[in-house]
């Protein structure tokens, strides 16, 4: 064998042993898929680079509305672990997440799970229609994180201590975060701490950071709105003098718009305040395309416009 061809046959054999290897490292990793991008935030604080984390709701997406795909189904039934939030947000997947469960595939609803149950809100007497927009209370979203993080430590053992350590940094960040956002909003006079959005997504950052809040529509953007709310609404902004409203990332503008529209007709002008990230974070490589940034940006554009 002449010199040269000896050489390619090196590069070839070292091209395939460091390609298995590689193989075999991304194998050897867990495979974690989340519904939403918050979610996925969570888990990615947590486990670092030690697993690929993944999910299929991105910017923009309403996960009220979202439907898998066969194609989602597919990466559902690949992935090692699944977290969803659960509390209805994913309402078109319960089934799928159900039959999971049901084949002992490790699925589990972070929110549901995570929440003690006197701290949810539900909206009928009953109590079977929980508000699953539990992640604007930062106070809560730790008891998801822990939740998130005491499964992971218990599924994947050998890794237990790095996963705990990673958490407590992250949980100690999420606590500095939620004692600003309480500082912040002291700073807003009391008459004019009320957050008008198009569905009711705030009710757990109104509880816990003492601010009204209203939505045009109910918890999940699949209600629609009559005449008779969009009149409520615009009578209340105008009876109570409400500086701002404010739109949202993943919903549409068109009932705000008719809000808008019917302040203007009673000459009474009513501006945006800003538009709101409610069910997904931002894109990737922003600081709103994390869950500390996003909030952090929510609550700056609220402060600006009620202040």
């Amino acid at each position: 064998m002449n010199s040269s061809l000896h050489i390619y046959f090196i590069y070839v054999l070292l091209f395939t042993t460091l390609f298995s290897c590689d193989k075999k490292q991304e194998k050897n990793r867990l495979s974690i898929l989340c519904t939403t991008n918050i979610l996925g935030d969570a888990v990615k604080n947590i486990v670092r680079d030690s697993a690929e984390v993944n999910w299929f709701m991105g910017p923009g997406v309403d996960p009220h509305f979202y439907k898998a795909s066969q194609g989602d189904i597919q990466k559902l039934q690949q992935a090692d672990i699944v977290f969803y939030n659960g509390l209805k947000l994913e309402g078109k997947m319960d089934e799928i997440f159900q039959k999971m469960k049901s084949q002992k595939q490790a699925v589990f609803p972070a929110a549901e799970n995570g929440i003690p149950k006197e701290k949810i809100i539900y909206i009928n007497k009953d109590q079977t229609l929980a508000d699953p927009h539990i992640w604007f209370d930062v106070s809560m979203w730790v008891d998801v994180v822990q939740y998130i993080a005491q499964e992971m430590q218990n599924l994947d053992p050998k890794s237990a201590t790095y996963y705990k350590a990673n958490a407590k940094k992250y949980l100690a960040d999420l606590q500095k975060v939620h004692n600003n956002i309480l500082k912040k909003m002291e700073n807003i006079p009391v008459q004019q701490r009320v957050l008008i959005t198009t569905h009711d997504a705030f009710h757990y950052f109104g509880n816990v950071y003492q601010i009204k809040v209203m939505g045009l529509q109910g918890i999940s953007t699949v209600s629609g709105l009559g005449l008779k709310r969009v009149t409520e609404v615009v009578d209340f902004i105008i009876n109570n003098k409400i500086k701002s409203v404010f739109v949202e990332r993943s919903t549409t503008n068109k009932y705000m718009d008719a809000v808008i529209e019917g302040c203007n007709e009673k000459g009474y002008p009513i501006s945006i305040g800003g538009n709101l990230y409610t069910d997904t974070m931002g894109k990737a490589n922003t600081p709103e395309g994390t869950y500390t940034g996003m909030i952090e940006y929510n609550v700056n554009t609220i402060f600006n416009a009620l202040k």
